[in-house]
């Protein structure tokens, strides 16, 4: 199976991996989660959407990956489905917050573990090993369904960091 960028060379032509970050604004009070997992283009992204749409007003929240790759298309649409825009998202190097500080890091598999940067200051390390559903292989809506699981599983993940940090 190709890498990564292989996979997403579709969702590429309307999303840039190299696109700056802007420094995260302050989080006024709020608890910094960075999210992180090998091509911040679906694990990543939805924990990042779920966790925000749930207790932004508690956490200042990003992600990014490893090797980005592209917000994928399938990301976007099982999230739309559960009401959650992806607008806005794109894929970020990791070492785009190499200077932040945040309260907790949460890298969603193997690779993100294993190449996970120090940052600044006391973060609590949270390990959540979830499959990537990019690796499924089939038809569409073979695919989709893997999505969907890969959501939910997170979307109880992120509930009950809220409920245990928030």
């Amino acid at each position: 199976m190709g890498d990564l960028s292989e996979l997403f060379r579709n969702e590429q032509k309307t999303e840039s991996k190299t696109e700056p970050k802007s420094e995260p604004k302050p989080s006024d009070g709020k608890k910094k989660v960075l999210f992180i997992c090998t091509g911040n283009s679906v694990r990543s992204q939805m924990a990042e959407a779920l966790l925000k749409a749930h207790a932004g007003d508690i956490f200042d929240v990003h992600s990014a990956g490893i090797t980005p790759a592209g917000v994928h298309r399938l990301t976007k649409q099982v999230m739309a489905e559960i009401g959650i825009s992806m607008e806005g998202h794109h894929s970020i190097h990791v070492n785009e917050y190499a200077d932040t500080e945040f309260d907790y890091v949460i890298p969603l598999c193997e690779v993100a573990v294993l190449s996970c940067p120090d940052f600044p200051g006391e973060s609590k390390r949270i390990n959540w090993y979830i499959d990537d559903p990019i690796r499924i292989l089939g038809d569409e809506e073979r695919k989709l369904m893997a999505f969907r699981i890969t959501r939910n599983i997170l979307k109880q993940k992120v509930k009950t960091f809220i409920s245990e940090n928030g």
